[in-house]
């Protein structure tokens, strides 16, 4: 059964009145007011219906892309690719930037479920199970895994991990170490290691943390670089290794006769503004492409697969 109004007040043991107000954002009200309902909220699975009235049964004709961080090169190319793909196919999009942080994921999962988007895409990694869950916009995930019901679209990560130890072996690198984020073992980057150590079980991994500075950054990895003095690396993004070739040139390292990189995603950014780099290249356009055709075969009640893996692709550049 689902959930009204009446059953959150009686929940939260406030009046209707009092939830009405939490949810539009009006009068004065205690922080512990809110959080009682939105406590309550969460519990009944209640999603606030603020276009019914409006769209009387009719399609919002919007769809909701909830990313960690939108500022990120990689992140920023697939939106444009998305809203692009998804305006053509007559959708306007509502784009949230959860900065890796769970309470704005949770908010903006609200918000989207309220206004009864069509579908979702997401590829923010904060929340449980459950919030995806109790969400009945059809849903699909871009190198997540949300929840069991919800369809998720790659890169081959793991082959995209062998790929790079295979392409710095090739061409003569012993001392070799790998840059990854501070993601688990299911993550993307969790893949690509588990790939790079499949083919290299004795190099070592160094965490750099996404969420540290750049000064932290640069400082952990040109600690890394004069402590291990390695021939090859492996880093788990483009950015990284960007840093990383610049770190190691500030040192009087020659890439790539002292130093051999190779860096991950291969952005438009990238092959513009620093060819010089080899990185595993990433299909942005047609994974845009796939996440599109399958939330809309899902929004047309249509079955999908559970899992859908595109192939990576080496771009060789003169730091290899």
């Amino acid at each position: 059964m689902v959930a009204k109004l009446t059953d959150v007040a009686e929940l939260a043991g406030v009046s209707p009145t009092t939830v009405s107000r939490v949810i539009n954002n009006k009068g004065y009200l205690s922080e512990k007011t809110k959080e009682k309902v939105h406590t309550a909220m969460r519990q009944l699975g209640y999603k606030p219906n603020n276009l019914a009235r409006g769209l009387q049964g009719k399609s919002s004709k919007l769809i909701g892309l909830i990313f960690p961080k939108i500022s990120n090169v990689f992140y920023a190319e697939i939106i444009e690719h998305l809203e692009h793909i998804l305006f053509y196919h007559g959708y306007k999009v509502i784009i949230c930037n959860s900065q890796n942080e769970s309470q704005k994921e949770r908010e903006y999962l609200e918000m989207l479920a309220a206004n009864q988007v069509d579908g979702i895409i997401s590829s923010s990694h904060n929340l449980d199970i459950k919030d995806y869950e109790q969400v009945e916009a059809p849903i699909v995930a871009f190198d997540r895994n949300l929840a069991p019901h919800i369809p998720v679209v790659s890169s081959d990560n793991f082959e995209g991990g062998r790929m790079a130890a295979f392409a710095l072996q090739k061409v003569g690198c012993n001392n070799i170490i790998m840059f990854t984020g501070n993601d688990n073992s299911n993550s993307t980057t969790g893949l690509r290691r588990q790939g790079f150590n499949a083919v290299l079980p004795q190099a070592k991994v160094f965490n750099i943390p996404s969420d540290y500075s750049a000064i932290r950054k640069e400082m952990e990895i040109k600690t890394v670089l004069n402590n291990e003095k390695p021939h090859g690396i492996f880093a788990s993004d483009d950015m990284t290794a960007i840093l990383t070739m610049k770190i190691a040139e500030d040192l009087g390292l020659n890439i790539p006769q002292d130093l051999k990189i190779v860096g991950y995603d291969g952005t438009q950014f990238v092959e513009n503004y620093f060819p010089q780099l080899a990185t595993i290249k990433q299909p942005i356009k047609e994974i845009a492409e796939l996440l599109v055709d399958v939330l809309l075969s899902k929004i047309e009640g249509h079955p999908v697969q559970e899992s859908y893996i595109l192939p990576i692709s080496l771009l060789t550049g003169k730091s290899l």
